[in-house]
């Protein structure tokens, strides 16, 4: 229901737009950066037009209780993260078990928005040791998902906030989703969240560029280093 519902509404948003990449056979981690309050649709948005309807997202615990939202977000298997408690290994646990049952797991390695009040785009930030674990603990692939613009629709107070998703449709403001190559992480947890902070910088670049050209990223496109 979600995944459905973000494919419909962030199109009438602006100007969404999926490309380069696609998401391997088999389950995998899906890396995002973190950028607005609109991402998780924004990334539902473009999974489910990569051709995963499904994907089980590890969210702030929080959204659970919105009332609507939480319901959904219960009903469709979502886990919740209880951030600097005793109940955040919780998280990473049930992401392992969805993992070995086949399925796509979304995590968003930053854990926590920009603190800017404007609409630019900016680098991911210091990454979290939990995508690392994850993927050392599973074996599973990762793959770095970056995406750009969804600022211009959410960012800064609330009232602005509100303001940015009220006349979106007719701003149309451009967003991009870019997708790298799945990575094995490896080494230690440090070392594996350094090399996923880079993977998920590249592909967030990727976003970037294809957000300032107006077309699909080329595929031979390397972010300078």
């Amino acid at each position: 229901m979600l995944s459905d519902f973000a494919r419909r509404v962030v199109p009438v948003l602006g100007r969404f737009r999926v490309g380069p990449g696609s998401l391997p056979e088999g389950p995998c981690i899906v890396a995002a950066n973190h950028s607005s309050l609109i991402d998780p649709g924004v990334v539902l948005a473009a999974l489910r037009r990569l051709g995963e309807p499904r994907p089980v997202v590890l969210a702030a615990a929080g959204l659970w209780r919105v009332p609507l939202l939480g319901r959904m977000l219960r009903a469709e298997g979502h886990i919740p993260v209880h951030r600097g408690t005793e109940r955040a290994a919780a998280a990473l646990e049930a992401a392992e078990r969805e993992l070995r049952q086949g399925r796509v797991v979304v995590i968003y390695p930053e854990g926590r928005l920009p603190r800017r009040s404007d609409s630019r785009d900016g680098a991911p930030q210091e990454f979290r040791s939990g995508l690392a674990r994850l993927a050392l603990a599973t074996g599973a692939p990762v793959v770095p998902l970056g995406q750009a613009g969804a600022r211009r629709i959410t960012s800064g107070s609330v009232l602005k906030q509100l303001a940015g998703v009220t006349t979106a449709p007719l701003r149309r403001p451009r967003i991009h989703v870019a997708l790298g190559a799945p990575v094995r992480l490896d080494g230690s947890v440090a070392e594996a969240t350094a090399q996923a902070h880079t993977a998920v910088t590249e592909a967030w670049q990727l976003a970037v560029h294809g957000l300032g050209t107006g077309r699909r990223t080329d595929e031979t496109y390397r972010p300078a280093a």
